[in-house]
Parts: structure tokens; C-alpha cells; sequence
């Protein structure tokens, strides 16, 4: 099933965006594990809605009720499920949209997929809201990871062109982390932040929305994690990313920048330290080779879309009459999601690398 991920740690998503309400259920985790809710609380609030200028008016709580896995806060070796009851929806904004798709959305496939039983309300299954669900498996994994040594922390790299200072590919601190956990706008450089606000409220003013890219980093990975070809760490991470609405581009390391140098300056040097370590003296690799971890830090980034949902008046047709059509779409949406999905980076990570691990039996 398409909403199902994982080996040995599975995560089904459900739910629609103006349904009842939108969950997971998380099966495979270590029993006897604490689960915070405070921290996991706090973490789900990074991506819910209405908390700012920058995204939608919709005001979700966003606060999980756990139905089963969890025993006096830890987990008992029970699949976890997780609820979230949707209260704030504006389902007669989306009456149009059943018959006129959104350009750059999902509605017209969907229609033909589903032969026009699908849920059009907020993008239904296909909405930015089941990030959510995905939130919440990767903010216990994140817990899970961290016992471990494992940290991960993400930032917005760019929105429309404004770039922030990247993460340092060989040294990446938790000093950093930590800083960016507590931003309201999560970027390391504040005046690139400012300059990239002023983008998002121009393009809001005018009706508009603008895209991005994020920047996520893991630290403490132990070499020899993953496996070669279609089970490597990079198959692993982009498919759970690429579940995440938006993203439409996902690069480790260098990425595309890789091919235009030489092998002379894209290889990463090894060297032993002077406690015997065999470690890379750069990392263009992004720490992962061969589909398998290097002990380096693990780099990734994330391309995100802009919103599709726009106020200005787009071309489209009617599913009904076949004819040419124009649609002004009404409602509650984000100028710009990238703020939001940054937790969902973070999460989407945590999930793959500690099914990973689960996989090779590294930790456990």
C-alpha cells in the first residue's frame, strides 16, 4: 500500500485533511522506550498551522491521542497508534475545486486515479496536512535516536533565491541544532531570514506563493549502516521524502553540484586520527558511499515547490463540461510551506535511519 513505509519499522499514514481526524500507526518499535510528550508536543508545534504571517489561517492544535503502544509513557511493543482530530476545516472553500483541479496540485490526478471518489476537501490524502501523522513516527524516532548519540537537525537553506549559510559538510554542531530548534524562522543566518520573510509576505501580498530548499543533517551515525544498491541509505531517506507533498527534488552531498568538478575534487580524502579513527577530510559525499553510511555526517536537501494554491486567477478546465475554465482558488492556504516542512525533513529522516538500524541490528 502506498501509505505504508518501512522494513523493519513500519509507518501507515491516514486520514484526510477535512476528515475526522489524521493519524499513523507505527509498528516494530522497541518496546520499553520513553516517549516525551512535551518534547514530541513542541516539535509537532513547528510544523502546525496558524502560528504565523507565513502560513495558512487554518488553527489546528495538532495534539496527539494515543490510542495504543504507549504503557505509562513508553512504548510496550504494541503497534502505536496515534490520532489527531481535524477541527478547523473549511470544507465549502474547496466546492469549486471538484470540478475545476488546481494547476500544480494533485486534484486532476487524483481524479483520474480515483475516477472522481476522492476526498477534494484540502487536497484530501494529498494534502500538506498528513505531514502531521508523519510528525509524530518521526519526533519518537527522533527521541529513539538521540539515546543513541544520533541527532538530526534541519534549516531552511533557501526561499526564492535568498540563501542561508549552509550547515559546515565535515563539522556539523549541536550548538547549531539546538539554535535552530528554538527559531521561530529556522535559518542560521538572521538577515538571510529577514531577506527571505520579505519574499514570502511580497509574494503573499500579490496573491502569489513561493518555494525552497531545506538542508538536513544527521550526526553520530556509525559507519556501515545501509546496504548497496536499491536498500542504500539514499534510497531509504529520498523515498520517505518524497512523500512529503512538495518536495520535488532531493539531493545528498554535493548532488547535481558533483558533476561539473573532477573526481580530483570531489573524492574525500581519509585520513587515521590520532585515536586510530579512519575519518574523511571533506565530505562531498554527503556520508554516505555505496548506498552505505561513512561515519561522516549525513547530508541531504530538499527541494520544495511553491504552493499550488494561489489566489491569482489560473488556467484550468471543467471536469464536467470538458470545456476551458478559469479558477480563482478561495480559502486558507500557505504563501510558502517551507517553514512548516522543515520538522517534516527532520522527522522523514529520524523514520528511515532508525528502520535502518532496526534492519542491521546497530543499537539494539
Amino acid at each position: 500500500m502506498s501509505s505504508i513505509i518501512g522494513h523493519r519499522l513500519k509507518v501507515s499514514v491516514f486520514g484526510q485533511s477535512h476528515a475526522p481526524g489524521i493519524g499513523c500507526v507505527i509498528d516494530g518499535l522497541p518496546a520499553g522506550e520513553a516517549v516525551d510528550l512535551d518534547v514530541l508536543g513542541a516539535f509537532l508545534a513547528r510544523r502546525a498551522p496558524g502560528r504565523d504571517a507565513f502560513s495558512t489561517a487554518r488553527r489546528e492544535d495538532d495534539l496527539p491521542e494515543f490510542v495504543s503502544g504507549l504503557l505509562e509513557g513508553r512504548t510496550c511493543g504494541a503497534p502505536l497508534c496515534a490520532v489527531i482530530r481535524n477541527s478547523d476545516q473549511h470544507s465549502k472553500d474547496y466546492s469549486e475545486i471538484a470540478d475545476k483541479p488546481r494547476p500544480g496540485h494533485a486534484d486532476y490526478t487524483a481524479h483520474i486515479k480515483y475516477a472522481g471518489a476522492q476526498d477534494v476537501r484540502g487536497g484530501g490524502h494529498f494534502s500538506g496536512r498528513l505531514t502531521a501523522p508523519i510528525c509524530i513516527a518521526g519526533g519518537i524516532a527522533r527521541q529513539i535516536l538521540e539515546r543513541r548519540g544520533i541527532r538530526i537537525g534541519a534549516h531552511i537553506y533557501a526561499i526564492n533565491g535568498v540563501h542561508d549559510t549552509p550547515f559546515d559538510p565535515c563539522l556539523v554542531s549541536e550548538r547549531e541544532f539546538a539554535l535552530l530548534e528554538n527559531k521561530p524562522f529556522c535559518v542560521l543566518d538572521d538577515a538571510a531570514g529577514t531577506a527571505m520573510q520579505e519574499r514570502i509576505l511580497a509574494a503573499k501580498g500579490q496573491l502569489d506563493s513561493v518555494g525552497g530548499i531545506i538542508e538536513c543533517a544527521v550526526t553520530g551515525l556509525p559507519a556501515g549502516l545501509g546496504d548497496p544498491m536499491f536498500d542504500g541509505m539514499e534510497n531509504r531517506l529520498a523515498q520517505i521524502l518524497f512523500g512529503i507533498p512538495a518536495v520535488k527534488g532531493v539531493e545528498f552531498g554535493d548532488g547535481f553540484a558533483s558533476a561539473a568538478l573532477r573526481g580530483s575534487e570531489n573524492n574525500d580524502p581519509m585520513t587515521v586520527d590520532a585515536e586510530g579513527n579512519i575519518r574523511m577530510t571533506a565530505n562531498h559525499a554527503g556520508g554516505i558511499l555505496g548506498g552505505i553510511t561513512t561515519g561522516m555526517p549525513l547530508l541531504l536537501r530538499c527541494a520544495i515547490k511553491p504552493t499550488p494554491s494561489i489566489g491569482l486567477p489560473q488556467k484550468t478546465v471543467s471536469l464536467s463540461s470538458g470545456d476551458n475554465a478559469a479558477l480563482t482558488v478561495h480559502g486558507r492556504h500557505d504563501p510558502c510551506i517551507v517553514p512548516r516542512a522543515v520538522p517534516v525533513v527532520i522527522a522523514a529522516a529520524a523514520i528511515g535511519i532508525l528502520d535502518a538500524m532496526l534492519d542491521d541490528g546497530i543499537g539494539f
